[in-house]
């Protein structure tokens, strides 16, 4: 089973440009997760046969959005973190809007796990964000996964928006406080281990050099210059279940490359 996550950063324009259909023919995902659709589902410009669509688009008209595109029906969807978990972390209203009106998660549930697909909050460069991101987003996703978890396996991805170590960056010590890649970003990211989840990609592959996310400045794709800040993490007991873990960066359309994970299930 190949699940794929992409921040596609617009799925309109990634359709506009005739890139979409060819990223699915080149990856043939079972279960494709997007990030940043900034769409509506009647808005995108066509249905991919064989997928179901469910979308958790933001109020706020071009912004934001998760989607999951899956070939099997899943037991059950859940758009958004629950109520629970967001009065508790009082998740709410700041400068920018509130995070739980930006359509930032999607969860489907499958016989043998939970998938979530999740745009985590940016920090914002001048860090305006940060405090709500490191004292309220971060931990109520994270009891989220472990409030899943206690049911079966959990299967996160998406853009997180955090540099976990040097090696996911090609200039850290030029980004240290910077967004993505603060203490206190980083922090959460550990917290995510420290709970037992699993990087899969360092499964496979270690060392620098392997990004996600290039700036759209100074031809830093071309050059290499990027940030790994999407993932898929697992539950450690689902672990072993990984067959491989693959960036795509060959595949265009937006700032960010897909990402993927390969199962057996």
């Amino acid at each position: 089973m190949r699940l794929v996550s992409w921040n596609i950063n617009g799925i309109r324009a990634v359709q506009r440009k005739g890139l979409f259909v060819p990223f699915v023919e080149a990856l043939s995902p079972d279960v494709i997760c997007l990030q940043e659709t900034k769409a509506e589902q009647h808005q995108s410009e066509h249905v991919i046969e064989g997928y179901e669509e469910y979308w958790h688009s933001a109020r706020k008209k071009g912004y934001s959005g998760t989607a999951i595109f899956t070939r099997s029906t899943p037991l059950s969807v859940v758009l958004g973190l629950p109520g629970a978990l967001v009065k508790k972390y009082s998740l709410g209203e700041d400068a920018f809007g509130n995070p739980n009106d930006e359509g930032r998660t999607v969860t489907a549930e499958y016989d043998a796990f939970y998938l979530v697909t999740v745009y985590t909050p940016n920090a914002k460069g001048d860090l305006s964000r940060l405090r709500q991101r490191h004292q309220q987003w971060d931990p109520a996703f994270l009891a989220y996964l472990q409030k899943l978890e206690k049911k079966k396996p959990v299967v996160v991805c998406g853009d997180l928006n955090v540099a976990h170590t040097p090696d996911d960056l090609a200039n850290p010590k030029a980004n240290v406080g910077k967004a993505g890649y603060t203490n206190e970003e980083r922090q959460r990211f550990e917290e995510l281990l420290a709970a037992g989840f699993v990087d899969t990609f360092r499964l496979f592959t270690q060392g620098s050099g392997h990004y996600t996310w290039w700036s759209n400045f100074s031809a830093a794709r071309e050059r290499n210059v990027g940030w790994r800040i999407d993932y898929f993490l697992v539950s450690g007991n689902f672990a072993s279940r990984v067959r491989a873990a693959e960036i795509h960066a060959d595949l265009m359309g937006s700032d960010h490359c897909p990402i993927s994970i390969t199962l057996d299930v």
